[in-house]
């Protein structure tokens, strides 16, 4: 696994929520087999190529072995992605001054996504967004001054998305329409149709965060 170095000093942590038991695909998410390679594998993989240290990854419906990552159980995790986001800012070593959030479900972003977030946050965003046709949706960046804040708004399903929004005027949109596509894997089809590269690009806001 090539991955890039993390500048002292300028820390960069991960964040893989993958805690749902996947009920419209009819096994949780983080057990998935995509390309040979399991999901919550695929995105330990992509975050740590993007250079982020540490990676932490929430799992809940499933429990499995995940190697290059600290992995935190979200007991909660039947009441919505709010709570495995709680979970996951909570377990961030203080020292780290940002973090960038991915989903287990979308196997199309890959790190130059992450790392375009990263170069964002470097040149003075302290909230971040990937979109796709204008659209917001993930990868997400949050720097360490809003952590609590966003933490203290994940209820339900929304993740960081309400906070997000009330707070538009510091987000900064990171288009990534050329590096990515963030088409998840709700249901089998959606799995058959990523698998044979008809990959779907959903405009719709983004589970962690817009």
């Amino acid at each position: 696994m090539a991955e890039r170095p993390v500048p002292t000093g300028d820390p960069t942590a991960g964040l893989l929520l993958a805690a749902g038991a996947g009920s419209r695909l009819g096994v949780p998410k983080a057990r998935v087999e995509f390309a040979g390679e399991r999901l919550v594998d695929r995105g330990v993989r992509v975050l740590r190529e993007a250079g982020c240290h540490p990676v932490v990854v929430v799992l809940g419906a499933a429990r499995v072995p995940v190697e290059g990552a600290v992995v935190v159980h979200n007991p909660d995790w039947s009441t919505g992605m709010g709570s495995s986001l709680r979970a996951g800012l909570d377990a961030l070593p203080s020292e780290a001054g940002r973090v960038v959030i991915t989903l287990v479900d979308q196997p199309g972003i890959g790190p130059e996504a992450v790392t375009r977030l990263v170069e964002a946050a470097r040149a003075g965003a302290v909230l971040a967004v990937a979109t796709y046709g204008g659209a917001p949706r993930n990868p997400v960046l949050i720097t360490r001054e809003h952590m609590a804040a966003v933490a203290r708004s994940a209820t339900g399903d929304a993740g960081a998305r309400g906070y997000l929004r009330a707070n538009a005027t510091l987000v900064t949109r990171v288009p990534c329409d050329d590096i990515a596509d963030p088409a998840d894997i709700d249901t089998p089809e959606d799995l058959a149709a990523l698998t044979g590269g008809t990959a779907r690009r959903a405009a719709q806001p983004p589970d962690t965060g817009s």
